[in-house]
């Protein structure tokens, strides 16, 4: 069902919401939490519908807030809210309420958010582009928990990450830290089967990628050891390799949808490692709403410290120690996201 309201209000909308949810027959709300999505027109449809499937998960009222940028100074200066309502089938698992924010109310977006939050829900807004280098200091950021951003979609990532680490206060999260998950698990599994000293690691992937960055940031930081990041053509992250004691340890994925896992003394293994979509990456974000100390860890590691140690002065060490998630099932996806 679907409820389209022109120069309305945030009350008019709670209302419109109450009614719809009578009029499918469902006047109770079983959502966990509310999830708002601040972007613009040209990204909005991407963002409403990877939200959308990781509601089947995570059953959530979304608020997709988009400001529209007038063309005249009469509608600069003028002010309206329009806003798109749907529930039931239209709508996933929860609630959709898109808000278009016309001239100087898209300056106080969290004056019009505010009123539409689900009451005792967690709050989670994600920036899918054009994300504050600040999220906690933004003011609909200081609604959330969790903020979520997306370092891959920056014109300068690298540079983007710096200014993160700058910024970072807990429940800040990025989409290019999610990607790395199995790749973090793979990698504490493999070394949890030997007993070796790490003495280097070298990550590879392609230019200005934000996920090699932060896989390669993460195992300085958890191991200690001298990291060199180095190029290739992608897809994506493309391979880990690791000087160790025992031999070499490499997890190589060309394709971006097949890993060999090489270890030696033991046969090579095929390992399922597929990229993503943005759905799964968001579901995985709204599994936690605790702060993410790992991520701030190997955030706050900082770019510019990889490729500066010498091997000779650092000892090696586990990565199975460095606190690795769980490892995830990994689905075909049909749209595959950048990692």
């Amino acid at each position: 069902m679907k409820i389209d309201l022109t120069d309305t209000t945030a009350s008019k909308i709670n209302k419109a919401l109450v009614q719809a949810r009578r009029a499918i027959g469902t006047p109770a709300v079983g959502m966990v939490l509310t999830l708002v999505i601040v972007t613009d027109e040209e990204n909005a449809y991407d963002a409403l519908k990877a939200a959308g499937d990781a509601s089947r998960e995570h059953p959530s009222r979304l608020l997709v807030v988009v400001k529209r940028h007038a063309r005249t100074l009469r509608d600069r200066t003028s002010s309206r809210l329009d806003a798109e309502v749907r529930v039931g089938a239209d709508a996933g698992t929860g609630e959709t309420v898109v808000l278009r924010l016309h001239g100087e109310v898209a300056d106080h977006a969290q004056s019009v958010v505010l009123p539409l939050l689900l009451p005792d829900a967690p709050v989670v807004v994600w920036w899918p582009v054009n994300a504050p280098l600040d999220p906690a200091k933004d003011p609909l950021g200081a609604l959330a928990q969790r903020r979520v951003t997306d370092t891959y979609s920056s014109e300068q990532p690298v540079r983007e990450l710096s200014a993160r680490a700058e910024a970072y206060t807990p429940g800040d999260t990025d989409l290019s830290w999610t990607r790395i998950t199995p790749w973090r698990s793979m990698l504490a599994a493999a070394l949890d089967q030997v007993t070796c000293e790490v003495r280097a690691v070298e990550v590879e992937g392609e230019e200005f990628n934000p996920s090699c960055e932060l896989l390669a940031m993460w195992l300085a930081d958890r191991l200690d050891v001298p990291v060199r990041r180095s190029q290739s053509a992608g897809p994506g992250l493309t391979a880990v390799r690791m000087d160790t004691s025992c031999g070499p340890i490499a997890l190589d994925r060309a394709d971006g949808r097949l890993a060999t896992l090489s270890i030696e003394g033991q046969p090579e293994r095929a390992v399922a490692l597929k990229r993503r979509e943005t759905a799964e990456l968001i579901a995985e974000e709204l599994r936690r709403l605790d702060p993410d100390d790992t991520y701030a860890s190997a955030l706050r590691f900082g770019v510019d410290r990889l490729d500066s140690r010498r091997a000779s002065d650092v000892p090696g060490s586990d990565v199975s120690k460095a606190s690795a998630p769980e490892p995830v099932a990994v689905p075909v996806p049909q749209e595959e996201a950048a990692e």
